[in-house]
């Protein structure tokens, strides 16, 4: 499993998904990410998703990134576990 530190991050890299539900994203998220909630993400990463682009999962405490890019990562896709610690 790929991971790296959201301080490294560029929006030029790929796409940053934050997979927290809405109220914890409104309450902190990454200003460059874009909010799909784990369970909306798992069920519907094929018609969200593209398998030949990169994407960046995060969430507040990385379990949730954790498990999306581990069942993402063994369907094909390109994905990278952002954390926010250093």
């Amino acid at each position: 499993m790929k991971r790296m530190s959201i301080n490294n991050y560029y929006k030029s890299m790929g796409k940053l998904i934050d997979v927290q539900n809405a109220i914890d994203y409104q309450k902190k998220h990454h200003p460059d990410s874009i909010n799909i909630p784990y369970d909306k993400l798992m069920l519907n990463y094929k018609t969200l998703l593209e398998k030949n682009k990169p994407y960046f999962i995060v969430c507040a405490k990385g379990t949730k990134s954790r498990k999306a890019v581990s069942i993402l990562e063994f369907y094909g896709y390109d994905v990278t576990q952002m954390s926010y610690e250093n």
